[in-house]
């Protein structure tokens, strides 16, 4: 259990780590990837050479005798939403890290570069409910609290269930938003509530999975509990059959969650626990551009 000096440690280092990582690298990247919600007026000026015409503003030319042109700027903020996975299967993790400690990571940075630029952030916890929900706000206390309640949720549920937190996220969010999911996604069923919010907002996946996740070690005859369902049998890990099966189930949800993504119109992006990660968002925003 973490202490709260372990905590207010914790918390800091992510800090630091996060607006490093955002000055140096994202906030260029991010600022670009994401559009602002159109544009609005700013201010008239005189006509120069090159201005479109269209834009001239016939009042304001007509009361001081020569053209006047019409200057907008992009509406640039922006929301935000991280729906992340606390199901028990994120607490899986054998090179490197577990997948909840990488979403944390990821969220944190996420939040930064948000804030960055001046855009609103916001979290909905998840397992097969609904566990926790931050409305989505600016500043930097807020990405702390943000931070804080990423280090420390205790979900009061194991399972996983998709559908109810995308559901949710429809609901509760109105306006055009960011919506980065981070999840293992291990899991069926949510395709319909991704569709939608696929069609009223930008939604990026973040699948986050272990070396482990995809092939079982040949270390033979091993009792296995599943973490979600608390199932518990025994495994000879060394039987082709028994690594066949292993395999073939997470190529299975691996194309089935591809698809979904596809189908709603969304970005899908594969994070594995010993990999880094800020080379795959890197590359992702400058794709974006």
């Amino acid at each position: 259990m973490l202490t709260t000096a372990d905590i207010l440690k914790k918390v800091r280092e992510l800090e630091i780590k996060s607006k490093k990582l955002t000055s140096h690298l994202f906030t260029g990247e991010y600022h670009s990837a994401f559009k602002g919600r159109g544009m609005s007026f700013k201010e008239v000026r005189e006509y120069a050479a090159g201005d479109d015409i269209r834009f001239i503003d016939w009042n304001v030319s007509a009361r001081f005798g020569h053209p006047y042109s019409k200057m907008f700027e992009e509406e640039r903020e922006l929301t935000m939403m991280l729906l992340v996975d606390v199901s028990a299967s994120s607490l899986f993790g054998t090179v490197h890290q577990r997948k909840k400690d990488l979403i944390t990571e990821v969220c944190a940075v996420l939040a930064f570069a948000a804030i960055n630029n001046n855009d609103k952030v916001g979290v909905i916890f998840f397992s097969d409910k609904v566990e926790f929900y931050i409305p989505p706000k600016k500043g930097r206390d807020h990405v702390l609290y943000i931070v804080r309640e990423l280090l420390t949720m205790e979900p009061k549920r194991k399972g996983t269930d998709l559908n109810a937190a995308v559901r949710f996220f429809n609901n509760s969010v109105k306006q055009k938003s960011i919506a980065f999911i981070l999840s293992d996604f291990m899991t069926d069923k949510y395709d319909d509530a991704l569709r939608v919010a696929g069609n009223r907002h930008d939604v990026i996946g973040l699948k986050v999975y272990d070396k482990m996740d995809m092939q079982l070690p040949g270390i033979g005859l091993v009792q296995v509990q599943d973490a979600e369902t608390g199932f518990v049998e025994w495994l000879d890990t060394s039987d082709a059959t028994v690594q066949y099966n292993y395999a073939t189930q997470f190529n299975q949800n691996e194309e089935a969650c591809r698809n979904h993504f596809k189908k709603a119109g969304a970005a899908l992006l594969y994070v594995r626990t010993d990999e880094d990660y800020v080379k795959i968002l890197q590359k992702f925003f400058k794709q974006r551009k």
